[in-house]
């Protein structure tokens, strides 16, 4: 039986699922990973020298080398894939075209990707799902969410993973609990946007006042505070959508872009950058995973928005970099 590949970087991961035909093979840069599955990696040659068993706590550990590791490189990215597929296919795509170097290929990655869950993270927002009171949505409990995140991290450890990352900003709520203890750099994309945007060293819009960076989001996202933190850690003064904004633009586009209708949530996305935009900001950080696309490249409101995924893939490669040179 002859494997069927699909390459989207240097290393891709897939696996074989045992509980189908023996003729049908399923490979994928999104790993889910069954109980019983048989990893599968590629060396620089895009051949499989060789499959091991595992899955979460039960994948080979680290012990100092790369002999129990599906990836060895120095400069391996671990990446726990988002919420939305989309979203996190379109943080691969910068990954690997920003990666590439003149005669170079891109960077190694491991992605651990599944919807297992994506039903009970996405009921924390209450601005996806606006009929969720907030009172129901205080009553969640995270704890299954924590477990499912870092399972995922220890698999990306053992896995041969030197830096892991998480290209979704509903996952940040949790990424404190998540990335503690973890034996690699597990970066932050809030903390990602604030240092470049300290690096930038932009001027206040008016004269006497601190910088002012505005941020919208979801309902849950703000809820987390972690860009605020991050922001205001690095002397930024935080402008968050007021209570009138969040009720009457940014809940409605969302409830709009649930039901499809593009068009208006797009027009209602204007109207709250605009009413961000008129209180001497800066720039505004558009932290949405679905948000993102709704605005043509063309559009001006665009400029003046800075888009998070952006900011991680290149402090991502940055590490890797540094990781490659030993500097890290």
């Amino acid at each position: 039986m002859s494997l069927h590949t699909m390459s989207y970087a240097s290393h891709v991961l897939g696996y074989v699922d045992m509980n189908r035909s023996p003729y049908k093979t399923r490979l994928s840069p999104a790993l889910a990973i069954p109980p019983s599955s048989t990893l599968l990696h590629t060396d620089e040659s895009g051949r499989f020298p060789e499959s091991k068993k595992g899955h979460g706590s039960n994948a080979p550990s680290r012990s100092g080398d790369s002999t129990g590791s599906l990836l060895g490189q120095a400069n391996t990215i671990g990446i726990i894939g988002g919420v939305s597929v989309d979203s996190t296919l379109n943080f691969l795509r910068k990954l690997v075209k920003w990666s590439k170097r003149e005669g170079t290929s891109s960077l190694p990655f491991v992605l651990h990707s599944d919807t297992v869950l994506n039903k009970e993270l996405l009921s924390h927002d209450r601005s996806s799902f606006p009929s969720l009171s907030k009172s129901q949505s205080n009553r969640l409990d995270p704890t299954p969410i924590v477990e499912n995140l870092r399972n995922k991290r220890t698999f990306l450890e053992n896995s041969g993973a030197c830096c892991i990352v998480m290209p979704c900003n509903i996952l940040h709520s949790w990424h404190d609990e998540v990335s503690k203890g973890c034996s690699v750099p597990f970066l932050h994309m809030a903390e990602s946007v604030a240092r470049e945007l300290k690096e930038a060293k932009l001027k206040p819009l008016e004269a006497g006042s601190r910088l002012r960076i505005g941020v919208l989001a979801t309902d849950a996202t703000l809820t987390a505070g972690f860009y605020q933190e991050k922001l205001q850690n690095e002397g930024f003064e935080v402008v968050l959508p007021d209570k009138a904004t969040m009720e009457h633009t940014v809940i409605p586009a969302f409830e709009a872009l649930n039901r499809k209708d593009t068009e208006g949530a797009r027009n209602l996305l204007r109207i709250a950058l605009q009413v961000l935009l008129v209180r001497a900001v800066n720039s505004v950080i558009l932290a949405s995973d679905d948000m993102r696309d709704l605005l043509p490249q063309d559009d001006p409101l665009l400029k003046k928005c800075i888009d998070p995924m952006d900011a991680l893939a290149r402090s991502t490669i940055k590490w890797a970099q540094s990781a490659e040179m030993g500097t890290y």
